[in-house]
């Protein structure tokens, strides 16, 4: 299938010049025009939806749809609707929020009255049912996560394989065998979030893959004020542990530690993973592999400009994980 790309190299124009040519948005000399209606004849090129509502009136308004659930953590919820508004106005684009806990019917409502241009999607769950909706709608889309289905999807997001991997590598070249991972509440993981099954299946595979015993538990289970010493109790061995959970969480972590007069890091090594939060206020800083809210909205929605402007192809992005070491981790 022929892609603006390609109508721009065999016009021997530049790809804005297209898409100016075809949306009408700016005037273009007759010459250009021809040569770039050549091309499009040729080539047999079509613009996608998002491309010709250009041709048509623009809200100049992108919808977010962001269901807000009992578990949803609002720090870090609004890390991302900051990040996206602000993306969004960069290019005189504004920000309508959908936080329905069942969001098919505001997504039609807004793509059936033609309120918005494009739609950013957050939150997602592994089996999400706004991807065979955003199918239909045939509106310029970008979604903030990795569902299973992504046939015709664009879709941005932090690798989080990646960043599990990263902590057990960091970790295991330390010397530590045995490692233990506090995730999120139960409640995110049963109904399907994306995330975090997929951090918690990499970290737990990559530590068998390096030979180093892991424990897996999830924040609400057992005694929330002595989780950390339930961990320690049941992997004696555990001299690091990885906390994959909101900020509240660390800081009940940290302060059962500083009760139990355990010392980090000769006693515990402690790294903090995916957190859109600074770990620098805690009573110890946390070394952190940070997770890139404001990187991931601002792709989203340059993402779903470019489906506007005819210039993108479906794919998935992964934005690469770093390792910020604060004092928090020693060798064994």
């Amino acid at each position: 299938m022929a892609t603006i790309h390609d109508v721009a190299r065999v016009a021997g124009v530049s790809i804005s010049t297209v898409s100016y040519a075809l949306s009408g948005k700016r005037s273009i000399g007759p010459a250009v025009r021809a040569r770039v209606d050549s091309a499009v004849a040729e080539l047999g090129y079509q613009a996608n939806a998002g491309a010709r509502m250009l041709a048509g009136t623009q809200t100049n308004i992108l919808a977010l749809s962001a269901p807000m659930h009992a578990e949803t953590h609002p720090p870090a919820f609004m890390s991302f609707v900051v990040s996206i508004a602000t993306a969004a106005r960069e290019v005189d684009y504004d920000l309508l929020l959908l936080t329905e806990t069942e969001p098919l019917a505001g997504l039609r409502r807004v793509a059936s009255s033609k309120l918005v241009d494009g739609i950013v999607v957050m939150d997602v769950s592994t089996d999400d049912p706004r991807v065979p909706l955003l199918r239909d709608l045939r509106l310029p889309s970008a979604i903030i996560g990795v569902p299973d289905d992504v046939d015709g999807m664009t879709c941005v997001d932090f690798d989080f394989e990646a960043a599990a991997d990263l902590a057990v590598e960091r970790l295991a070249a330390l010397g530590h065998r045995e490692i233990g991972l506090l995730g999120h509440s139960a409640a995110l993981y049963e109904r399907g979030s994306n995330f975090a099954p997929r951090f918690r299946d990499a970290f737990l595979a990559s530590a068998a893959a390096r030979g180093v015993k892991a424990l897996f538990t999830m924040s609400d289970l057992g005694s929330r004020a002595d989780v950390v010493g339930e961990m320690r109790r049941e992997l004696p061995g555990m001299t690091a542990l990885v906390l994959n959970c909101n900020e509240e969480e660390h800081r009940r972590v940290l302060h059962s530690l500083e009760r139990d007069d355990v010392t980090i890091p000769s006693d515990l090594a402690v790294v903090s993973a995916c957190s859109s939060f600074s770990t620098d206020n805690f009573t110890t800083a946390l070394d952190v592999i940070p997770l890139p809210a404001e990187k991931s909205g601002r792709r989203a929605v340059e993402l779903t400009m470019a489906q506007l402007r005819g210039d993108s192809e479906a794919h998935v992005e992964l934005i690469p994980p770093e390792y910020v070491a604060k004092g928090s981790t020693v060798s064994v």
